[in-house]
């Protein structure tokens, strides 16, 4: 129960008064956006910057890991497709959009403060080597696929999806924060100390931020029919997903207490809302994935004390 109390809640309750500012009207909606777009386009991006150049690329990029995150990240997506193609007989291009919420976990917003609060800043190495990948490995996966799957019976131009999928992933302000890090890491850079510590200033703004502004943010998704669609991205992604994390990185990978840990609370994250924008950039599927969020993310509070009674 302390993990509970000491751990989940305070990053809860910080969402949760995002929610209830926007709710009451302390806080408009172009507010909420203003904060989402501070923390999104700036602060998060200069968080993962600072980590990533810092980051000891040789002792945390462990193929294990990656397969024991990403493995069931990618079975999340092949049953949600599946569910929502055969059993509720879903168009095609709902069910890219469905697999996807199965497959994007909010890494980020949710799964640093969590693991940093149960585990202390010095476990989130894992955390960021699942980060410096997600956003551009997951991004380009869905676009590939919603593509492929728009373009049917049309004829499919590769170079043109190929620039279309480049273009949309090296625009998010998260990757370009990510790949100027691996640039200043694998340079041996050293940053001018003025610049480090403005770094560091907007570094440590970007979770709080992001946080209070989630809960504005999920006061727009409200839960509207199609409820067996949403439970079962709920179980896909707080239940399978990190279930496969577990079983692989500790039956088959024979992964460090420290890379379980972060591989599985990660997984065990509720689907961000990246989610969503995703189905809106398409039109598909908006309602399901919107509510999912909002459901997954309050259901986590339970799965996600369950996952670290279970992690050693």
């Amino acid at each position: 129960m302390s993990a509970l109390i000491d751990v989940i809640l305070p990053v809860f309750l910080v969402i949760g008064f995002g929610y209830a500012a926007a709710r009451v009207g302390l806080i408009p909606d172009l507010a909420v956006d203003g904060i989402m777009r501070f923390a999104q386009n700036f602060a998060v991006p200069c968080l993962l910057f600072s980590s990533i150049a810092r980051l000891d690329l040789a002792a945390n990029y462990d193929l294990g890991l990656f397969a024991s995150f990403y493995a069931g990240a990618f079975i999340g997506f092949a049953l949600g497709f599946l569910g929502a193609r055969h059993l509720f007989r879903r168009p095609l291009e709902d069910c890219v959009a469905i697999g996807f919420a199965c497959l994007f976990s909010n890494s980020l917003l949710l799964g640093l403060p969590i693991t940093e609060r149960a585990y202390g800043p010095d476990a989130l190495a894992a955390n960021y080597a699942i980060i410096s990948i997600h956003s551009p490995l997951l991004y380009g996966f869905g676009i590939t696929v919603m593509e492929l799957v728009r373009s049917r019976g049309m004829g499919l131009s590769k170079p043109r999806l190929a620039r279309q999928v480049v273009v949309a992933i090296f625009s998010q302000p998260l990757v370009i924060g990510i790949s100027l890090g691996f640039v200043v890491n694998l340079s041996g850079m050293v940053l001018p100390g003025a610049i480090d510590a403005a770094v560091g200033m907007m570094s440590r703004a970007a979770l709080p931020t992001a946080l209070f502004g989630l809960g504005g943010v999920l006061l727009r998704y409200r839960p509207e029919g199609d409820m067996k669609v949403i439970a079962m991205i709920c179980g896909l992604s707080l239940i399978v997903h990190p279930g496969v994390a577990f079983l692989l990185g500790r039956g088959v990978f024979d992964l460090e207490t420290a890379q379980i840990r972060s591989a599985v609370v990660t997984a065990a994250m509720a689907p961000g809302v990246n989610a969503y924008l995703f189905a809106n950039i398409y039109g598909v599927a908006k309602r399901v994935t919107a509510s999912a969020v909002l459901i997954a993310t309050a259901g986590s509070i339970l799965t996600i004390w369950v996952w670290l009674q279970l992690l050693p």
